[in-house]
C-alpha cells in the first residue's frame, strides 16, 4: 500500500434494513453518525438521514426501474475518491450490503485502490418484509427450508444464473428480492417445473415502512392479482403466506395507513413522532418553529434577578428549564444560584426536566395548564415575588392571574421561537389533502404553521389535534377547525386524543355500513 493509500479514509459498507430506520444496527448507526460522507440508496430515508453529522457531505447515488443516479462504476470510483481524501465515508446500502446490493463488487473496488474498508451487515428485506407481513419464512409444521433469489439477474447474462428447474420443489419457501417486473416469468418457470398453481403466494410492497401493502394471493394469480403493485417489493411464494391472516400484525396497529404532520420544533418533534410511529402512522415532521437559546450576554438582568431572592420560580416548559439552566451555567453558577426559592412546574413532563437538572419541584398544579397554577397554588401569594423564565412571546395570563393574587412577578426571556421552514414536498402534500391528521402542540406552532401555509390551504378532511384548549382557540381564531384536544395536556395525552378520535371516526364509519 502506498503513502496515500495509508493516509486513506475507512469506507463502511453499512446495510441501512429493509425501511423502518429502527431496523439499522448499533453499529451501523454509529457509522453513519461518525461519517464525514454519507453515500446512500433509494431505500435510505429522510429519517435514517437525520441520524447523520450535520455537516456530512450527503450524496445520493440511488437506482430504480428505468432511473439510474449513478452507475455502479461510478459509485466505485466515488468511494474509492472520497476515501482517498482521507475522508470517513458510510456507504448506506438498503438491506444487506451482501444479499443482492452489490457490497461484493463495492469492497472489491476498495481492495483494487488499497482503501480501507468494512462490512456492517444488515437486516435483508427478505426476512424482514415478510415478517412484518405476518409471515414466517420457516416453520417447524410448515418449513424447513427457504431460499433468497433475485429475479432480477446481471442484464450482461446470456442465460439466467438460477436453476428454476431445481428451485420450484426443492424449496418450501422462495423468497424473491426485486422480481416484479418479471414475475410473468417466473411464475411460468416454476409452474412449469412443477410448483402447483395453488400454492400460496405473497407480494409485499415497501416492507416495514408506513406505506407497506400486502397481496395475499396463489402462485397462479399472482401475476394477474399484482398488477397494480411495483417496487420495491418482496416476494413469498410456499404454504407460510397461509399463516399472514393469523400472524399480521405490523398494518393492524391503530394509526397504520394514517399520514400525520407533526407541527413541533425540530428539538421536540422525535418524541411525538417517535410515539405516532409505534402506532402506525406514517409521520411527516414539519418544523415550524426552532428554540434559539439566549447568550447571557442577551440576559443581562439573570443576576439581579436572582439576587432579588424570588419566593418562587415557574417553568411553564422543559425549554424554559433548558435554558433557564444554560444560562446559569454560563454564569458561572449552577442550580444553587437559585437559592431558597422553591419550583412550580407546568405538568409532569417540565417536572422531569426540571428534576434532570437537579432542582426539586414543589408544586405541580392538578392540570398541566398555565391557568390553572394560579388556581391551585399551595400558599398565599400576597407580596412573594416570583420569577418566570420562558419564551420572549408567551401570553401574559399566567403573569396578571399572579399580580392579581398580589405577587410580584419578573419576567425573564430566556429564549426565543422562531420560524423553520419545512420542505416544499410536505406543504404540497398539505395543499394536495395526502395528510390525514394534523397535530399542534403550542400555539406558537399554530401561529408559525400559519405563516408558512394560510388556514385556506388546508383541506377540510385534514383532522386539527391540539394539545390543550389554549392551543385550540388559537387554531380556532386563526380558522381551522379543531377536531379534538388533548385532556391531558402533554404528548401522551394528545397521542391519546388522536386514538380515540380514529376510534370514534371507525365506529361511525362501522354504523354506516350496518345502515346501509
Amino acid at each position: 500500500m502506498d503513502s496515500g493509500a495509508a493516509r486513506a479514509g475507512l469506507v463502511s459498507l453499512v446495510g441501512a434494513g429493509p425501511g423502518d430506520p429502527g431496523l439499522i444496527t448499533v453499529r451501523g448507526r454509529q457509522r453513519l453518525q461518525d461519517a464525514d460522507v454519507v453515500i446512500y440508496d433509494r431505500l435510505a430515508g429522510e429519517a435514517m438521514l437525520r441520524q447523520a453529522c450535520p455537516d456530512a457531505e450527503l450524496i445520493y447515488v440511488g437506482k430504480q426501474p428505468g432511473k439510474q443516479a449513478l452507475t455502479q462504476d461510478g459509485i466505485n470510483a466515488l468511494l474509492v475518491d472520497r476515501a482517498l481524501k482521507g475522508r470517513s465515508v458510510c456507504r448506506l446500502k438498503g438491506g444487506d450490503p451482501f444479499v443482492f446490493g452489490r457490497g461484493g463488487e463495492e469492497a472489491l473496488a476498495c481492495v483494487e485502490a488499497g482503501v480501507p474498508f468494512e462490512i456492517v451487515p444488515g437486516v435483508t428485506s427478505a426476512i424482514a418484509a415478510p415478517a412484518y407481513a405476518g409471515i414466517p419464512v420457516t416453520h417447524r409444521q410448515v418449513a424447513a427450508s427457504f431460499a433468497v433469489i433475485t429475479g432480477h439477474e446481471d442484464p450482461a447474462r446470456t442465460s439466467s444464473a438460477v436453476h428454476w428447474d431445481r428451485l420450484a420443489q426443492a424449496v418450501d419457501t422462495l423468497v424473491l428480492l426485486m422480481g416484479v417486473e418479471n414475475l410473468a416469468e417466473i411464475t411460468a418457470k416454476l409452474i412449469q417445473h412443477g410448483r402447483s398453481p395453488s400454492t400460496p403466494a405473497a407480494l409485499v410492497q415497501w416492507g416495514t415502512t408506513p406505506r407497506q401493502r400486502t397481496l395475499l394471493t396463489t402462485l397462479g394469480e399472482l401475476v394477474e392479482q399484482s398488477r397494480a403493485f411495483g417496487s420495491p417489493a418482496v416476494t413469498i411464494i410456499g404454504d407460510v403466506v397461509s399463516l399472514a391472516p393469523r400472524l399480521g400484525w405490523f398494518d393492524r396497529r391503530p394509526l397504520f395507513g394514517r399520514r400525520v404532520l407533526v407541527t413541533r420544533s425540530r428539538e421536540q418533534a422525535s418524541d411525538l413522532s417517535a410515539r405516532l410511529i409505534n402506532l402506525g402512522a406514517d409521520v411527516l415532521e414539519f418544523p415550524t418553529i426552532r428554540v434559539q437559546p439566549y447568550s447571557l450576554a442577551e440576559v443581562p438582568d439573570l443576576a439581579e434577578q436572582l439576587r432579588a431572592a424570588p419566593s418562587w420560580i415557574v417553568f411553564t416548559s422543559i425549554n424554559a428549564v433548558s435554558c433557564f439552566v444554560s444560562l446559569l451555567r454560563e454564569s458561572g453558577g449552577d442550580v444553587r444560584s437559585i437559592g431558597t426559592a422553591k419550583i412550580a412546574a407546568v405538568g409532569p413532563v417540565t417536572w422531569a426536566a426540571v428534576e434532570s437538572a437537579g432542582l426539586r419541584v414543589n408544586y405541580i398544579p392538578s392540570e398541566s395548564l398555565a391557568a390553572k397554577i394560579v388556581d391551585d397554588f399551595p400558599e398565599p401569594l400576597d407580596g412573594e415575588r416570583v420569577l418566570i423564565p420562558r419564551a420572549r412571546v408567551a401570553p401574559e395570563d399566567l403573569p396578571q392571574s399572579l399580580r392579581a393574587k398580589g405577587a410580584e412577578v419578573d419576567v425573564l426571556p430566556v429564549y426565543e421561537t422562531v420560524s423553520d421552514e419545512p420542505p416544499d414536498e410536505i406543504r404540497e402534500a398539505v395543499r394536495d389533502g395526502e395528510v390525514d391528521i394534523i397535530t399542534f402542540t403550542s400555539s406558537s406552532t399554530v401561529r408559525n404553521f400559519l405563516n408558512i401555509l394560510p388556514a385556506a390551504d388546508v383541506p377540510a378532511s385534514i383532522a386539527i389535534a391540539c394539545i390543550g384548549p389554549v392551543t385550540a382557540e388559537t387554531a380556532r381564531a386563526a380558522g381551522l377547525r379543531v377536531d379534538t384536544i388533548a385532556t391531558d395536556h402533554t404528548v401522551s395525552g394528545l397521542v391519546a386524543a388522536v386514538l380515540e378520535m380514529e376510534d370514534r371516526g371507525r365506529r361511525t364509519e362501522d354504523e354506516g355500513r350496518r345502515t346501509d
